[in-house]
């Protein structure tokens, strides 16, 4: 019979969190493949568990690692799979995996744990009843003003991770897009000695942050647009907001990086129209 692979959430910051059950999964497997070796050898010894069946499983060898693992599993072995904090497949490797075992009939068991995604959420006090988990908004300015652009009638309560050096710039992108008087949260450091939970509009919040990064691991929780702005958000006219930007004086460069905060439409596209309102203004 072929082994099962256990997805096994990890504490994300207080050791105290993992569960009994998690504890004797990992203590009962043939392998444990983890993301950071250093922090399950940390895990481990916490425990009182041998690490010496312990082995590496990151993004740059998820592929290949994935293979052998399967073979592990085919030959009866039981897995588990632990990501450095957290669950794994959740912004981290282990969507492969699980795939390929489901795929090969290996039976796959979820072990549940510790969440930021669900720890922040509840601690911003906004809206649960609907919520959109996001992972990381993308590191470029244009690709990330792109995205919030396209966010701006999503009613459901918003939840995204972010490194600290980002989080200013990436603030400042949801207030240009939501406007500076959307509610949100900035929780930080969640289950940590030095935990934070900053909870104000995300004008007040991407001021905060836009010359003083936060220390430590971050989420970032923004409220979903309320009928009224998802109504106005929907009724934009595209063409006459590019026209009036034109008139203003505004160069197509320009009116395309002011229509993208506004609409969430392609940066590209967005230049396209403008050039060819531009030219239709300058021709007689």
């Amino acid at each position: 019979m072929p082994g099962t692979l256990y997805v096994v959430g990890t504490p994300i910051g207080n050791l105290e969190d993992l569960s009994h059950r998690a504890a004797r999964v990992l203590s009962e497997v043939k392998v444990i493949a983890a993301e950071d070796t250093r922090t399950g050898e940390f895990l481990l010894r916490h425990l009182g568990i041998a690490n010496t069946r312990l082995v590496s499983f990151f993004d740059g060898n998820e592929a290949r690692r994935s293979e052998s693992l399967l073979a592990r599993l085919a030959a009866g072995d039981d897995v588990a799979l632990i990501s450095e904090a957290g669950m794994p497949g959740v912004s981290d490797p282990g969507q492969r995996l699980v795939a390929a075992a489901a795929a090969a009939d290996v039976t796959v068991v979820v072990v549940p744990g510790p969440s930021a995604v669900l720890a922040a959420l509840v601690s911003s006090g906004l809206s649960s009843d609907r919520f959109l988990f996001l992972g990381f908004p993308p590191r470029d300015d244009g690709p990330r003003r792109e995205l919030c652009g396209s966010l701006r009638v999503e009613r459901a309560t918003m939840i995204f991770y972010e490194a600290p050096p980002r989080v200013g710039a990436t603030l400042a992108a949801l207030a240009d897009a939501f406007g500076a008087a959307r509610p949100a949260c900035v929780a930080r450091e969640l289950t940590k000695l030095y935990e934070e939970i900053v909870r104000a509009p995300l004008g007040e919040l991407a001021a905060r942050y836009a010359d003083t990064p936060p220390r430590g691991e971050c989420t970032l929780v923004v409220a979903g647009a309320s009928e009224e702005e998802a109504r106005a958000a929907t009724a934009i006219d595209v063409e006459a907001e590019a026209l009036t930007l034109l008139a203003a004086g505004h160069g197509p460069k320009d009116v395309a990086a002011r229509l993208q905060v506004i609409t969430g439409r392609p940066r590209r596209e967005l230049y396209q129209l403008a050039l060819a309102l531009a030219g239709k203004r300058e021709r007689p």
